[in-house]
Order: structure tokens, then sequence, then C-alpha cells
């Protein structure tokens, strides 16, 4: 007789872990439910001892305890979520240190910073997609959201709706961020340095008009009333166009160059010299940014520097205005700028 094997039985489910809880932290740590709640909450109305907290901390670390997020805004009716929608424009070095300034400001304060994609819907209808993640609070980078945007976002339990950008939102605060002070600075130098034929490079990229604008505008202004003249230079961000612009930089018969901001100083600066024109003898370059690729560059590239706030002073105007959300809109100019003269002009 053929002995016919017996098919094994199915092996048994490993053992799920159960996910702890505020009560297992307390039995570990010897404490009430409640004190665990408000360490982990960071409650400072309560008084709790350090060693206590301490040891409620370590107990939840022990046990990979973390609060619920759902349930900890049940309790305070609103979460402490920030959101942030990432800009729709290309970002530099300065733009990024500052964001991580504020995220680590506000991360200090217990708020949990969350950026949000800029793909699909744009200006007071992505508010609504912004509006359902139920923020405590949004910070808005740029133009584009309106008093409808503001509206729908306050409705949905947001405290908080800064915007970043050259002017107020109604119903909104405002940081508000001229660009036109950064371009005013470059034109006055140049001029005080005596060049007169002045260039002013826009970049052709989409999304940096809010700032190219009135970077023109100031110089234009700065200029207004005296001989100079201003030439607007379109130019992408592309070697092949700076060489281009630069063979024709001669016939043009212009003696100064504020370049936007500095990555495009280096760029043309190289297209220039590569043409054989001396900086600055020939023609006279300036950016802005105040990077540090600029003082490597030869000659040092002159630059203007742009004072933005503090993260801390941005936190801290979130905070407020959650913690008092009647209170009226504040209205902050925040972006100064100063130059900072190098041997490239």
């Amino acid at each position: 007789m053929v002995q016919i094997p017996k098919t094994p039985p199915p092996a048994s489910p490993a053992p799920t872990r159960s996910v702890p809880t505020s009560a297992d932290v307390a039995r570990l740590a010897g404490v009430s439910r409640a004190t665990v709640s408000y360490v982990l909450n960071n409650a400072g109305a309560v008084r709790i001892s350090e060693p206590t907290r301490r040891r409620v901390r370590e107990a939840a670390k022990e046990l990979g305890y973390v609060p619920h997020a759902a349930a900890r805004s049940l309790r305070a009716g609103h979460t402490r979520m920030v959101l942030m929608p990432a800009p729709a424009f290309p970002v530099g070095p300065l733009y990024s240190q500052f964001i991580n300034d504020l995220q680590g400001a506000l991360g200090r304060l217990d708020y949990t910073v969350v950026q949000y994609g800029t793909v699909g819907p744009q200006d007071d209808e992505a508010a609504r997609a912004w509006a359902e993640l139920r923020p405590v609070a949004v910070l808005v980078p740029g133009s584009g959201l309106g008093p409808q945007g503001v509206e729908v976002l306050k409705r949905s339990g947001a405290r908080a709706v800064v915007t970043l950008g050259p002017e107020s939102v109604e119903g909104a605060h405002a940081l508000l961020m001229d660009h036109d002070v950064v371009g005013h600075s470059a034109g006055a130098h140049l001029f005080d340095r005596g060049r007169r034929r002045i260039g002013v490079v826009v970049p052709r990229e989409p999304g940096l008009e809010a700032f190219s604008a009135p970077r023109l505008a100031g110089v234009r202004e700065a200029l207004r009333g005296t001989d100079a003249t201003v030439t607007e230079l379109p130019l992408a961000h592309d070697e092949g166009a700076a060489a281009r612009l630069a063979a024709r930089w001669r016939a043009l018969g212009l003696d100064a160059v504020f370049t936007y901001n500095d990555e495009y100083a280096m760029l043309l600066m190289r297209a220039l010299q590569d043409e054989g024109i001396r900086i600055p003898e020939e023609t006279a370059v300036i950016g802005a940014d105040n990077l540090m690729l600029g003082r490597l560059l030869r000659p040092r590239l002159s630059t203007v520097h742009l004072e933005l706030p503090s993260g801390r002073e941005l936190a801290e105007l979130v905070d407020r205005a959650v913690h008092d959300p009647a209170a009226g809109p504040e209205a902050h100019k925040v972006l100064g700028a100063s130059v900072v003269p190098r041997e490239s002009s």
C-alpha cells in the first residue's frame, strides 16, 4: 500500500503585538493615566516634577508608545498641525534655511509641521484640499490665496492663516515681503559706483515673476530722475542662454548688471568672462541672497543681503494667533536688504 504523506496543517499566524496604551505607560512608570497625558502632551498648566516627567518619558520610550493624534485633537478641540503648502516657485538655499528654522521653532512649541505638495488645484480651490486635513494653522507662501480661501480654512477650524508675500489678504495675518527693496538697494549701489547703463536680469523660469518684477521695479525706482538707463534682460538659468547673452554684451553697451540673485550672477559672470569681458572694469556685477559661493568667485561677488524674520518670530506669531483666533489680523513688513560690496562691482 502506498502511503500518502499527510499535508501539514497551516502554520498558525504569528501573534500580533498589541499596541501600547497610555495605561501601559502609567503602570510601568507607576503614575496615573492623567499624569501620562499631562507629560506627553506638554500640558504647562499642571505642575509635575521633573523626575516624574523623566520616568514617564522613559516608560513611553521603552514601550514604543506615542500619543494618538486624533484623540489628542478631540481633547484639545483642534489639531497641532501647521500646514505649509509647498511654494509653486523654485526655492533657493536662503528660503530653505528660513523654512528649516521655522519648522524647528514650531516644533519646540509642540506643533507638527506638514508640507503639502502643489500638484492639483491652485489658489482658493487649493484651500479646500488643505482644509480637509483640519490644520490648526496654515502658512501660505507666495500669492494666490484670496479672502474666500481664507474663509474656507477658518470654517474648517484653522485658527491662524498666515500669508508670506507682497500683499495682505483679507482675514489673514501677513508677512509682507516686497522685493522692490532688493532691486532698489542694488540699483542705488551701482549708481553710487558711477555706473549709468544698467542691465537687470529677469529670469525666464515660471513662478519667479512675483520676485523678479518687484526687483526690476526697485531698480527703476532707485534710478528715477537720474541720467542712468535700465535695460531688462530676460535670461533662462542655462549655460547656453547665458553664453548667447554674453555674446551680444558689448553691443548692448551696458556697464553694470543686477542679476536677480547670486545663482544667476555666477551663471552670467562665467559667460561674460568667457567672452573676455573684464569684471568690474568693463561691467560691474551684483547679485542677491549673499550665498557663500559668491565669496568663492573671482572676483568675489557683490550681493544684496536679504534680512528675513527669524523662524522663532514667525512661530511666536502663529502660536499667538492659535491661542487668540478672534484677534484682528496682523501685518508685518519683514524683508530688509543691505548691500555687501565686494570686488565684482
